[in-house]
């Protein structure tokens, strides 16, 4: 199997890096359109690099976008967090994923987003499976937060000297 991992940012990935069998024919892929302000996005993927560094594993990084983001959520700024917003937000990134895994030959695709226990790890396992099966895809179906996996990536976070974020990553969450 050859998996390309969606990354929302350096801490998630962590866990997974750690759990994921050794044998996985892994690429890590930083896609994260929906992050602002550009600062941050830049904080973001500086921290996924480190990470990606230290674990010793490949990866690509996708498109900054912010205004292709920002027009597929129209009409959703004022949704509350874990809302229809972030649903379309996450499987944006997850076709993100699917597409870019194609282009590139990959026959799996999954995602960290389970790491985090603000995010439904059953939704975003059946939308992960969904999107890969429309594109010929396997979908790696993960809870990472299962098991202390959040507080592991905490301390894997503290140990690396990992940038942790205090808002999910868009404008919106931002404000909250």
């Amino acid at each position: 199997m050859r998996l390309l991992l969606h990354v929302c940012c350096g801490p998630d990935v962590s866990v997974a890096l750690e759990r994921l069998p050794q044998n996985e024919r892994l690429c890590l892929f930083f896609d994260n359109p929906n992050v602002h302000p550009l600062e941050e996005y830049q904080r973001r993927l500086e921290t996924f690099k480190k990470v990606a560094s230290a674990f010793q594993v490949e990866y690509r990084v996708g498109e900054y976008d912010p205004e292709s983001w920002l027009a597929l959520v129209r009409g959703h700024e004022n949704d509350p967090e874990k809302g229809q917003r972030c649903s379309i937000c996450i499987r944006y990134r997850l076709e993100r994923t699917a597409l870019r895994a194609r282009e590139e030959a990959f026959d799996s695709i999954g995602s960290v987003f389970t790491t985090s226990p603000h995010k439904p790890a059953r939704e975003i396992n059946t939308w992960g499976e969904e999107i890969a099966k429309n594109h010929g895809l396997n979908y790696l179906v993960a809870d990472f937060k299962k098991k202390d996996g959040f507080k592991r990536s905490v301390e894997l976070s503290r140990n690396l000297g990992l940038y942790r974020q205090n808002y999910c990553g868009c404008i919106y969450s931002m404000r909250k």
